[in-house]
């Protein structure tokens, strides 16, 4: 019979670099999206026998880790400055360099956003979830993922003309 432990082990092992990469894009700082993480795991191991049995050890840590972001958020902030502009994007060449700089250039401004609207706009374009899943994983009403979705790609168009951008070269 399997020990609990060597199940969330496995758990860990195989949702962790998913989990990362939600994290890194809800924070946009590495060091904290693995700080993110890691609290949830460790809420996720301290649930982990009600959950192993129910099978949503997944969705838990993910909830687990977008309740933690909004709470963070709502901490008294230092601001943050982005020095520099955009670069031009007229005459891309479609080279890996070019590719990189347009990424880059996307995450500079999915930063610009604040961090519920960053939030929103990763869960439903990026984890694919509805408006009314969205509302339920953020803790808010379905009209504030609607607002601040709008508002974010409002944005997000005003800083990035062409946001085509990561779509696959053909």
């Amino acid at each position: 019979m399997a020990r609990p432990d060597d199940s969330f082990s496995e758990f860990v092992r195989a949702r962790t670099h998913s989990l990362l990469r939600s994290a890194f894009l809800l924070t946009g700082d590495q060091h904290l999206a693995e700080d993110l993480v890691q609290e949830a795991l460790a809420r996720t191991h301290r649930a982990w026998g009600r959950l192993e049995r129910e099978g949503n050890a997944e969705a838990y840590a993910r909830k687990v880790m977008y309740h933690a972001q909004v709470s963070f958020w709502r901490r008294p902030k230092v601001a943050e400055v982005f020095p520099g502009d955009l670069p031009d994007r007229s005459g891309s060449t479609g080279d890996q360099a070019e590719v990189t700089a347009q990424r880059l250039v996307l995450r500079r401004a999915l930063l610009t956003l604040s961090p519920k609207q960053r939030a929103v706009i990763i869960l439903r374009y990026f984890e694919d979830h509805t408006e009314v899943e969205a509302a339920d994983l953020m803790g808010v009403s379905v009209n504030t993922v609607k607002t601040q979705c709008a508002r974010g790609l409002a944005k997000l168009r005003t800083l990035v003309a062409d946001l085509r951008i990561l779509e696959p070269q053909r």
